[in-house]
């Protein structure tokens, strides 16, 4: 398989990035397959929107999987991620919007606490000053 620059250059990138860098990208990965999802729903293009929110929902399994239980804020993510994956489930089998809103919304807040903590990080270990484009 022939694959374009755009696509090897992406793929650099991800093999490339910081751990922090990856969870960001699946935060935003996450994020554009539900709303992805969410506009075949409104098209009434079901197996699309279906597609789409399977997606989403793999990446919610995957920081399930990835959590250190050794760590108390781990045991409230791991619930609260399945209070998103099952949002996600419920949403695509009934076709409610409200449902795949209230996963994004939750997500949003996840990703964009997360960009905070790496903000937080690279100041406290000196790289506050330039930024390097993480977030």
């Amino acid at each position: 398989m022939v694959m374009n620059a755009a696509e090897q250059y992406r793929r650099q990138q991800i093999l490339n990035a910081p751990s922090e860098q990856l969870t960001l990208m699946l935060y935003n990965g996450c994020l554009k397959f539900i709303d992805d999802g969410k506009a075949a729903l409104e098209e009434k293009n079901y197996e699309e929107a279906n597609n789409q929110l399977q997606k989403a929902q793999r990446i919610i399994s995957e920081f399930r999987l990835t959590l250190n239980m050794d760590y108390e804020i781990s045991h409230q993510l791991f619930m609260l991620y399945n209070y998103i994956y099952d949002r996600l489930v419920e949403g695509n089998i009934k076709s409610d919007i409200a449902q795949i809103d209230e996963a994004k919304e939750l997500i949003g807040d996840l990703r964009d606490a997360w960009v905070e903590a790496m903000k937080k990080a690279r100041f406290e270990k000196g790289d506050g000053k330039g930024g390097n484009g993480y977030a």
